[in-house]
């Protein structure tokens, strides 16, 4: 075939061509994407494609190339039968974003199909005393080709006695009758056969033929007579078989032998006789088969009555078919977005629809629905086409995914509906920032860890998925005491751990304040930040230090208590501090070792050695103590101090016994030279006599004099909080106490000190001499005397 196309202009996103029927598959329809005006970039990357709802696909898309073409053969009279023009209609889809183009294609009708008659013959009986001008009508042929290709006309051969009369209906069809000419006689001749072609329009020309048998009877001079001519009747399509649409009736005026009548259907389709059955006897028309509207809105009948003499007479029946909602509305996505993002914008196109139903009226009137809770919305932009937008912000943590139930209602009584729900997933984008639990947290580490050590765990929460709900975690570059924080702690960056970067010393920090922050992956990434406070656990690595009294080398350092000391004289007191804190720093004084058990006791908690009892004259001069300072850890640490003191109320008592320790250590050191020594005894202890005699007088005259200086030659001892020392007390002694300091030496070079009371005055305490004790700590002796021939005597 010759393809003739014809494209129509593009108006407001719509085409039309105009093909023949019967091309071969693959032939060219039509330049859609230049008709359009449409690149054909656009129609790749939009996913062109036809859709066609519920016909068939008789053309496709080539959209490398833009252009239409015959998918299959189209049949013209398949699709419309009789209806012209016919045309198929289609809509093209495009995406991203969405369009809709409405394509209409004519089917152009060719002569493919010539006349024919439903039967092969026809007979016809003719009584012989029928008149000139008798008609007789014959069956039509059918040819379902349209237009100029349709039936023209008929022809009779021979046509000796009958004239052929050619006649058109009110739509159109065209029936012939065959009139009589001349008399029949039935006794020259009985039977006739003549032949009737049926012809169209078309080039070349096509048609098509029928036999007729005519049968002569004797006479019958009343033909049957129709009570209408044509007939109207209206049937409900739902209507049960068996159901009586009308009863038509004919009468004869000829006598019973030639007056009986039948009815029976003439030249009737195929179509026609499943749906309708007539009654021979009564012409009652009965419904035999399921009616549809939507497929024949009205059926056309020629119904014949027949007397037995032979006589005919024909009327028509029109059947009108009332609709009845009895289709529910179909839809059809034509195109849908199965996710979109939470961010898309209020009006996002997220599927177009077509709702059809084949019922007319208001029975084909359709309403789409949603749920009027959801963020969605319908909105129609042509007949029977709607879009389905988003109506207000998504939020992905809120709501992941929606099932959303499209309603499709007609406006018939009972209204029908249909539904079609479809799965719509929302897709994360980064909307939300990382959230810790806490604004601020704690964490506590003891001292003297294991670098390593882990500390804390920092978790954040996300509510976005994948790869914008992974979570790094970050240290703030901050400085601790001048050092970076990363000198301190690290952490995971993963797991959001915290670990000791260093061993923390408790006696140096005790707390610091570090900044975590929490970013996720997504572009671009969102975080937010947690201070962490870190608190440095006291743990007792450290011993209690003696600060009093001041432990000397090579010196003899006595307290002096007279005998005549009443009970709970205090002798001394003991201070000693912890660098530890809390229990770790709580300090008690126990009596370890002494040279008499019964005479001297230590208070638990402040550290005073006082008398238990009075002194007697067998207890012995020189008293030596050992006492033990333990704090309260887990486990404890100790130190111990030696206190030595001297039990006299004289000084030459005294020295007498710290001497004569002096010279058994000397003589054991050198025997030779305490025999030559012991020569001249009565020399040396004359000399030693006036030595003490000298060193007495001129203690007395420097003593006013030294006890002035004495803040300013001797540390003065510090206030320590109860903290360090005394638990219950001030942490120092509760009174001061005035001692007189003595020194001597001997040749030996052994170097003497001894202390008794002198003065119960009080004396004040400077709080701020704390570094001058702490000096004074690492002396080896409180009084650095420069002339060892000297005797000194102090008041503290």
């Amino acid at each position: 075939f010759i393809i003739c196309i014809c494209a129509a202009d593009v108006v407001l996103g719509q085409a039309r061509y105009s093909i023949p029927e019967e091309m071969i598959k693959g032939s060219f329809v039509g330049n859609i994407a230049q008709d359009l005006g449409i690149d054909l970039k656009r129609l790749t990357l939009g996913k062109a494609r036809i859709f066609t709802g519920d016909s068939s696909d008789y053309i496709e898309l080539a959209v490398d190339k833009g252009i239409l073409i015959v998918k299959e053969r189209i049949d013209r009279e398949h699709i419309c039968g009789l209806i012209s023009p016919c045309s198929v209609s289609f809509q093209i889809v495009l995406e991203n974003p969405m369009e809709l183009y409405r394509v209409t294609v004519e089917i152009l009708d060719i002569n493919d199909n010539a006349p024919t008659f439903i039967k092969n013959e026809i007979s016809l009986e003719i009584s012989e005393l029928a008149i000139p001008g008798a008609r007789f009508l014959l069956e039509s042929a059918v040819d379902p080709d349209v237009g100029i290709n349709s039936l023209k006309s008929y022809s009779l051969m021979p046509s000796d006695h009958f004239l052929l009369k050619q006649h058109s209906s009110s739509d159109g069809s065209k029936y012939v009758e065959m009139m009589l000419q001349t008399p029949l006689d039935r006794e020259e001749q009985e039977h006739q056969y003549l032949t009737l072609t049926a012809v169209d329009g078309g080039n070349p020309q096509r048609s098509g033929t029928v036999k007729i048998h005519i049968t002569v009877l004797d006479a019958n001079d009343n033909a049957p007579v129709f009570s209408q001519a044509v007939y109207k009747v209206s049937v409900l399509e739902n209507a049960l078989k068996e159901t009586v649409v009308m009863t038509v009736n004919a009468t004869d005026a000829d006598k019973i032998s030639n007056g009986g009548v039948t009815y029976s259907f003439t030249h009737v389709t195929g179509t026609v006789s499943e749906l309708f059955a007539l009654e021979p006897s009564t012409g009652e028309l009965k419904v035999v088969g399921q009616l549809d509207f939507e497929k024949a809105k009205h059926h056309e009948i020629n119904i014949q009555a027949k007397d037995h003499g032979g006589l005919t007479d024909s009327s028509k029946v029109i059947i009108e078919i009332v609709d009845v909602n009895d289709n529910v509305p179909v839809i059809t996505i034509m195109s849908f977005s199965s996710t979109i993002p939470e961010d898309s914008l209020p009006g996002t196109v997220i599927a177009m629809i077509n709702v059809q139903d084949l019922d007319s009226g208001k029975n084909g009137e359709v309403r789409c629905l949603i749920d009027q809770h959801l963020p969605f919305k319908i909105k129609s932009f042509s007949t029977y086409f709607y879009s389905l937008v988003t109506e207000r912000v998504l939020d992905r943590e809120q709501v992941s995914e929606y099932n959303i139930t499209i309603t499709a209602i007609d406006e018939g009584v009972p209204a029908l509906k249909s539904n079609l729900t479809i799965m719509l997933k929302i897709s994360d984008v980064n909307d939300n920032a990382p959230e810790f639990d806490q604004e601020l947290s704690t964490a506590y580490v003891m001292e003297n860890n294991s670098p390593g050590l882990s500390i804390l765990s920092i978790q954040a929460q996300d509510p976005d998925t994948n790869q914008n709900a992974r979570i790094t975690y970050l240290l703030e570059p901050t400085q601790i005491n001048g050092v970076f924080v990363s000198s301190y702690v690290s952490i995971n960056s993963d797991s959001g751990i915290l670990y000791a970067v260093r061993s923390f010393d408790y006696e140096k920090i005790r707390e610091f304040q570090i900044h975590v922050k929490a970013q996720d992956g997504g572009s671009p990434p969102l975080s937010s930040n947690v201070t962490v406070n870190i608190f440095v656990q006291d743990q007792n690595d450290n011993a209690p230090q003696i600060l009093y009294p001041v432990q000397t080398e090579g010196s003899l350092v006595a307290e002096m208590v007279p005998r005549s000391a009443d009970v709970g004289y205090l002798v001394t007191k003991v201070v000693a501090v912890d660098a530890d804190s809390g229990q770790n720093a709580w300090l008690s004084y126990k009596l370890h070792k002494a040279t008499d058990r019964t005479l001297f006791e230590v208070g638990l908690q402040n550290g005073e050695i006082r008398t238990l009892r009075q002194v007697v004259d067998k207890d012995a001069v020189k008293q030596r103590l050992v006492i033990l300072v333990e704090d309260n850890g887990q486990p404890s640490r100790s130190a111990t101090v030696n206190v030595n003191v001297a039990v006299a109320d004289s000084f030459p008592e005294v020295l007498s016994e710290f001497s004569d320790v002096t010279q058994d250590k000397d003589y054991n050191e050198n025997l030779t030279f305490y025999l030559v020594l012991s020569l001249t005894v009565v020399s040396f202890l004359f000399i030693v006599s006036i030595i003490v005699l000298t060193s007495v007088k001129l203690c007395k005259w420097r003593h006013s004099r030294l006890f002035h200086e004495s803040n300013r030659n001797l540390p003065v001892i510090p206030y320590y909080p109860p903290q360090y020392a005394d638990v219950g007390g001030t942490g120092t002694l509760r009174h001061v106490y005035n001692y007189e300091v003595c020194l001597t030496t001997d040749s030996g070079k052994s170097e003497f000190k001894y202390i008794r009371p002198c003065s119960q005055s009080l004396l004040s305490v400077d709080h701020s001499a704390t570094e001058s004790m702490l000096h004074a700590q690492k002396e080896k002796n409180l009084i650095d005397v420069t002339d060892p021939s000297i005797q000194v005597s102090l008041c503290l």
